[in-house]
């Protein structure tokens, strides 16, 4: 009878497998030390630069946002093609050499096995974990996408400059809730932001070059042109929490109600009262960190390709 069960079990499995669902531990027979070879690769960057697990994390959110979450973000422009690296929100990424490094070691052990999409998910976790933040569980089996394309990715990540009609619809696309992209914005309580994104609200609210956004508590205004000096700086960064820039937690939320919300697309989660509403219970640290995991598995799951659709890409810049 046991062995029945275990039979049954495993036959189950296989007919997920095969109607491309993910599932824990998709690599448990193909490629068994996948996750672990990850999680080394990620902790040997991370001694390296404690700073990564803000843009690692970026990093996911850009591709689940173009196409789903198929690793298309990963891929390099050729002659022919201008891929979506090349997009004003992604050329301020870094930490591609991260997958590279974690795909080749994958490929040294399970040639062609495991996909640059799965990568992508583990890795964001991990490095998240690494740099003190919360764990969430990673399902697997995703497959890669062959298609990038700059305006893809112009077109479909949410921008800092957003309202929230912007906001909603954007993340509504994807099949996010409200409550989602008011979770999911609180990952900016860790990581650095551009001057480029913020001297418009600081220098040019009113649209004739003067003016500054009013939604700014006045003391942080003054903060940020200490730092951000005029409209032309696109080089300066700012971190995104001005308190605890390098800490995963509550803190994006508290900074949001005193007005210390750096991007307009942070203050734009105050101008509706349903968002606002979320903003308020995030103020629990447990229940932010408890939200957040379960927003991340929502929003890594967005639109992957299992089963027979797209590939496995040898290497993850590449399409071939």
């Amino acid at each position: 009878m046991k062995m029945k069960m275990i039979i049954v079990a495993a036959l189950m499995t296989m007919v997920c497998v095969s109607e491309g669902h993910l599932v824990k531990h998709f690599y448990k027979e193909s490629c068994p030390s996948a996750e672990h070879i990850v999680k080394k690769m990620v902790d040997k960057h991370m001694a390296a630069d404690n700073t990564l697990h803000a843009p690692l994390l970026r990093m996911q959110f850009h591709d689940c946002f173009v196409r789903g979450c198929d690793g298309s973000v990963l891929i390099n422009s050729t002659t022919n093609n201008t891929a979506e690296k090349a997009a004003i929100p992604n050329l301020t990424i870094r930490g591609f050499y991260v997958i590279d490094d974690v795909k080749e070691e994958l490929e040294k052990k399970c040639p062609g096995v495991v996909s640059c999409a799965d990568i992508l998910a583990l890795v964001a976790r991990d490095a998240v974990v690494k740099g003190g933040g919360p764990s969430w569980r990673v399902r697997t089996g995703r497959r890669d996408g062959v298609i990038s394309r700059k305006s893809e990715a112009t077109n479909n990540i949410p921008q800092p400059t957003f309202n929230f009609s912007q906001l909603q619809q954007s993340f509504a696309k994807k099949g996010l809730s409200v409550k989602h992209l008011v979770v999911l914005s609180g990952g900016h309580t860790i990581g650095i932001g551009h001057c480029n994104f913020v001297s418009n609200r600081l220098y040019n609210f009113s649209g004739n070059g003067t003016g500054t956004d009013p939604s700014i508590k006045p003391s942080y205004a003054r903060l940020l042109k200490t730092k951000c000096t005029n409209l032309q700086d696109n080089t300066t960064i700012v971190p995104m929490d001005p308190n605890t820039p390098s800490k995963f937690d509550r803190l994006y939320f508290t900074n949001l109600k005193a007005k210390q919300g750096l991007f307009q697309s942070d203050a734009a989660l105050l101008t509706n009262s349903t968002a606002k509403k979320y903003v308020d219970k995030q103020l629990n640290e447990a229940k932010f960190l408890r939200n957040f995991k379960k927003s991340m598995q929502k929003l890594s799951e967005t639109q992957v390709k299992t089963g027979i659709a797209g590939k496995i890409r040898r290497h993850c810049a590449l399409v071939d």
